[in-house]
Parts: C-alpha cells; structure tokens; sequence
C-alpha cells in the first residue's frame, strides 16, 4: 500500500480533561442519543464538544455536504480539540471525499474515530493525508451504553500503549477459521463500504495488510458476493491476514438454526484458499457490546492456531 512507503503519523495521544469533538459526517443524529454519549464521554473524563449545527437534516443526511464538511475542518483546526469522535455512520461520508481540504486535515493531525460508512474516511486519511486512524466505537451508537466500550483497547490505542494484545481469549467471541501467523499493516473496516470504494480515486488498497473486515445485516449471499468483488479487483493479492468482525445480524434468515449452513463456511470458501491466517468475530464497529477500538495503520501480528487467536499491536498508534 501506498503509505507503507513512509511511516505513518501518529496523531497525540488522548489524555483525561482532553477535549472530544464530536462530528456527524454521514447520517443524522438524534440529539437524545447524542447527548446520552457526550455525557457518558464526560463521566470518563473527558470534555466532549459539538457544534449546534450537529443535528441538522437534509433527507438522510446530518445536514448538507457543505455543513458536514466545515464541522469536520474546524474539529481539526481547533487547537483545544484533541480527538474527533463519529456521533454514527449510516450513509453520507462518501459525499464528503470530494469536498474537504485535505491540506488544513494534514497540518493538524488528530485522532479521528468511528466505523460503519466512516470506513470511508478512515481508509483515505490513511492514504491521502497519512495518518494513524480508528475503527471504535461512536458517541450516539456505542458510549450511551454501560456495555457498548471495551476500555482497554480504547486506553490502550488512543493511550499511547507501546505494545498491545487484545483480549480474544474465552467469552470474546473470536475464533480461527484459518491457522497461520503473520505481520502487516492493520487496516480495513466496513466491508459494502470497502467493496463500494472499487473503481473510485478513493479505492482501497490493501497489499501488505492484516486486514480488518466487519458488516451488519448483509445476507451471507451478499457478504459472499463483496468478498468475490474483492477478489476479482485483486484485494486480496499480497494480504498477509484477515480478520472478520462479528458479523451481527449477517444471516439469511430470522434464525441461524434455520438458515443450513454457517457464514464462516460462505466466507472461507473465497479466503480459505489464500493461505493466510484467518480469524472470525473480533468486535469491533457493529457489535452486540465491548466495541473494540482498533488503531489502523499500525503493525500487527495475527496468530491463528487451532481456533485459538491472537492479534498484537506492535507499536504505538499515537505519540505522546
């Protein structure tokens, strides 16, 4: 990938006492859940900041691109704001390719997180602008619930952890589909928004990655049917490792008992031929709880060993 060229910059680390910006660059937001996420951002301690323009609406969208693309400038451009944190996705960050400026994004680096449609974000800053990302959790979608973080990879990412492992051990939902062990760049996010980036100047690129791929509601013919994409677009040439989200509610019927086969099963027939280590149900972005905050753009190991996984970090994702 391109930005594997040059090493990456890491945004400053988020502290205590540390402003959030809270933006809304895709679909809009309901200010209830808003504000049940900015106060919960509030009683972990930090000061969680938004424009009243936040909770506009122009069809599906949280107000028009010109407004969504000024709140997310000026999140960057204000000194005092630290982090930028998605109130949701939904649909709309597409729009915003187009339109931003890059060059003032560039000069103010920050911690920029969320997941869903803000896939399409976090891949381009990436590339484009050359910094660390993260795929976590969102200020309306996940922190208005006692469950809906998992802390320690949010401290340990947005933190300045050295050197990480996440906690994929028993009860966390994570499995081995393919045995393996292998280093590479971790990136990735929202599938249908990956797959919708092919042929686009905003295309992903994936060579040399551990990469990340998570949807929700996607029928297993559906998720078969982008992962093919992938394929015949050569996404899947130079990957070193894959690892799947949860998959919530990915199933062809109301019931898994009923639907005769298993998506991992659909999944591997298209990956388990690459020969690479491949894991299954790592939460982060559409999650039931425990949404797991990865940094993207940083070295990670993935070790798969009979359906046993383990994803390290193996450096800092900001600086301190």
């Amino acid at each position: 990938m391109s930005s594997s060229k040059t090493s990456p910059v890491k945004p400053p680390a988020l502290r205590r006492g540390d402003t959030v910006g809270i933006v809304a660059p895709a679909s809009n937001v309901k200010r209830d859940d808003l504000e049940e996420g900015a106060e919960a951002l509030r009683c972990a301690g930090y000061r969680p900041f938004y424009f009243d323009s936040i909770c506009d609406q122009d069809l599906y969208f949280a107000g028009s691109v010109e407004r969504r693309t000024r709140e997310l400038e000026a999140m960057f451009a204000r000194e005092e704001v630290r982090a930028i944190v998605c109130a949701r996705g939904g649909y709309g960050a597409n729009y915003l390719l187009e339109t931003l400026n890059f060059a003032t994004i560039r000069k103010n680096p920050k911690i920029f997180v969320g997941y869903s449609d803000v896939s399409a974000l976090l891949t381009y800053f990436f590339h484009a602008v050359g910094f660390v990302t993260f795929h976590g959790p969102m200020v309306a979608k996940d922190w208005p619930h006692d469950d809906g973080v998992d802390e320690d990879s949010w401290q340990a990412a947005l933190g300045g952890s050295p050197a990480w492992e996440l906690n994929l051990g028993a009860g966390s939902g994570a499995s081995g589909l393919g045995d393996g062990s292998a280093e590479g760049v971790l990136y990735g996010g929202c599938l249908s928004i990956l797959a919708a980036s092919l042929g686009t100047p905003y295309e992903i690129e994936t060579a040399g990655t551990i990469l990340f791929l998570e949807d929700v509601g996607a029928k297993p013919y559906q998720i078969d049917r982008m992962l093919m994409q992938l394929k015949l677009a050569g996404k899947f040439e130079g990957v070193r490792g894959i690892v799947f989200g949860e998959m919530r509610d990915c199933v062809q019927t109301a019931s898994v008992a009923n639907q005769g086969y298993t998506l991992e099963g659909v999944v591997l027939r298209i990956v388990g031929e690459l020969g690479v280590p491949v894991a299954y149900g790592v939460r982060s972005g559409h999650v039931t709880a425990g949404n797991i905050t990865l940094p993207m753009g940083v070295r990670a190991q993935l070790t798969v060993r009979g359906g046993q996984v383990r994803l390290k970090i193996l450096e800092a994702a900001v600086t301190p």
